[in-house]
């Protein structure tokens, strides 16, 4: 995975991992007993903090705050350890500035392993948790549990493959799994180490791939006491990309974004994007919105166009099947589009329209919600008169006089019947039964019921078209005088005589 185009350095991820957890790389070691926690620790802190410690005096302590290791069943680590006792300050060449800190957790008991018992039981330890000694295995649940909660931004789990100790690779699963689980219940992102003395060895390779099968997290194999360069990056990296993805940003042709929410297409688009965004909680996972993306059929193709690690943030650009606008177009214009001049002289068409729709929308909403709507005049359609003078009196003035043309809308509900005499009575039943066949199924079918070989909608619609057309002309006009009247006299009182 890429940042900017470039693989990034170990410089860049340590520098990404501060920022999602606000300059802190604390890591939280744990694991069972005697898999080398830390002997890790010591070759972290050689490889990737004491060389960039510029103060020597504070070099020499934190190198004599170092952990002990020790080979063996015998345990070394009886008590949880901070490594530095005071975070590391690492400054980048850019001044960027960096706190690290390794926390050494007591393991996670086996039985086969020396030092967590003595002549009374099980040995009693102290941690800075708890003011009384308890007991070793206790010890080592809740340090894990603090360390990884209150001390920690990313955890690292350490177990092995069997071949550093005489100790068997049966002998870490039980407590390597109660380890694991405690992680993921406390929701921190975290990754496991497989120690080995031969990384390349079929066992241990086997161990990788069946821990990664069963817990689904990165799993890498590394020699603890021969920690490299190389090494400290990919843990780092694996570990970078265990953190949750914050923001997933889908670039869509603006054309798409635009169109109406229940339009199809946009539907189609939302449902894949929402699917995809489902499958995706951590970085490492973000490949996947591309591919999921790519299963849409209008979708031609995705990919991912960045990936901010430090932030979490991610951007998807898609792209369209090619013919798919102009689809679109036809469909939302209700005429096929051949070339661009068309479009203009539609466009030009459509403009005129939308101008003459602006002067009387108001008007519409208006009679959509109460019965009664009017636009009023725009300043083109106003005459405004010769200015003349009157007088008042001994007093003159001038009248400034302006006409102006206003739309009034009436809702008016028209009544139309449709009565056909077809015989008996229950021949009159069937043909109810007919025209109500797909009653709350599909409600345009009684519309397009024939009777007598005529549609029902046409049948209504000419009834009443034929009583809109039946106001005599004479009428007409005396409902405007009456508006007329009514909006410059200002009455408010009307007498109505209906012959």
């Amino acid at each position: 995975m890429t940042k900017g185009g470039n693989i990034m350095n170990t410089t860049e991820i340590m520098k990404n991992i501060a920022q999602r957890c606000g300059g802190d790389i604390y890591l939280g070691i744990v694991g069972p007993v005697r898999v080398g926690k830390s002997t890790f620790i010591k070759e972290f802190m050689d490889k990737a903090v004491l060389p960039y410690v510029p103060d020597e005096y504070e070099k020499a302590r934190m190198i004599d705050e170092l952990p002990q290791a020790g080979i063996g069943k015998t345990i070394m680590t009886t008590e949880p350890k901070f490594v530095p006792n005071n975070a590391a300050t690492i400054e980048f060449d850019d001044g960027f500035k960096v706190n690290v800190r390794l926390v050494d957790c007591v393991g996670f008991v086996i039985p086969e392993a020396k030092g967590y018992k003595d002549e009374d039981g099980v040995r009693m330890v102290r941690t800075p948790w708890s003011e009384e000694p308890m007991p070793f295995n206790e010890a080592a649940k809740l340090g894990t549990q603090k360390v990884i909660q209150d001390h920690s931004t990313i955890g690292v789990v350490i177990t092995t493959d069997g071949s550093i100790s005489d100790l068997s690779r049966e002998a870490y699963i039980e407590a390597e799994a109660e380890v694991i689980d405690e992680l993921q219940s406390i929701g921190k992102p975290f990754i496991i180490i497989v120690n080995s003395a031969d990384v390349h060895s079929m066992a241990c390779n086997a161990v990788v791939e069946k821990l990664k099968e069963k817990y689904n997290v990165p799993v890498l194999a590394i020699r603890a006491n021969q920690l490299s360069e190389a090494d400290i990056h990919n843990l780092l990296r694996e570990a970078l990309y265990e953190f949750p993805v914050s923001e997933i940003n889908i670039n869509m042709p603006k054309w798409v974004a635009v169109l109406n929410d229940d339009h199809w297409l946009k539907q189609s688009f939302n449902e894949t994007i929402a699917n995809s965004m489902a499958s995706v909680e951590k970085l490492r996972e973000v490949e996947n919105i591309a591919a999921i993306l790519a299963e849409n059929e209008y979708i031609d193709g995705s990919n991912l166009a960045t990936i901010d690690a430090g932030s979490g943030c991610v951007a998807v650009d898609i792209s369209i099947r090619n013919g798919l606008y102009n689809e679109i177009l036809k469909e939302i214009m209700g005429v096929e589009i051949h070339d661009k001049a068309e479009l203009i002289s539609l466009m030009q068409d459509y403009s005129k329209a939308k101008r003459e729709y602006d002067t009387v929308s108001s008007a519409l909403k208006m009679v959509k919600q109460t019965g009664y709507g009017f636009a009023s005049a725009s300043l083109s359609d106003i005459e405004l008169s010769k200015p003349e003078i009157i007088k008042q009196g001994n007093r003159y003035g001038v009248r400034l006089k302006a006409v102006a043309p206003s739309i009034h809308m009436i809702k008016v509900d028209v009544e139309s019947s449709f009565e056909p005499i077809i015989g008996s009575k229950q021949q009159s039943e069937e043909l109810i039964h007919y025209l109500l066949r797909d009653e709350g199924e599909n409600e345009q079918a009684i519309w397009d019921s024939e009777i007598f070989g005529r549609k029902l909608s046409d049948l209504i619609r000419d009834g009443l078209n034929a009583k809109l057309s039946m106001i005599p002309e004479a009428a007409r006009l005396k409902l405007q005088d009456i508006l007329t009247k009514l909006v410059n006299k200002g009455k408010g009182n009307v007498i109505a005589v209906v012959l």
